[in-house]
């Protein structure tokens, strides 16, 4: 996917404001985060399960 950079994050954002508007985006913000939140911790458990079982 590359680097966006500030420009296209902008861009991104408006289009976002656009299509969900203002009273959705914290909402969607808020679920983006619980789930990359699930997805790094989910992860970590199997990293370190895989170095566990190297020992």
């Amino acid at each position: 996917m590359g680097n966006i950079g500030f420009s296209g994050g902008v861009l991104i954002f408006v289009i976002a404001l656009i299509v969900f508007g203002p009273k959705k985006l914290p909402e969607l913000g808020r679920a983006l985060g619980s789930t990359l939140k699930e997805f790094k911790q989910s992860t970590k458990g199997i990293m370190d399960d895989e170095h566990d079982k190297e020992k």
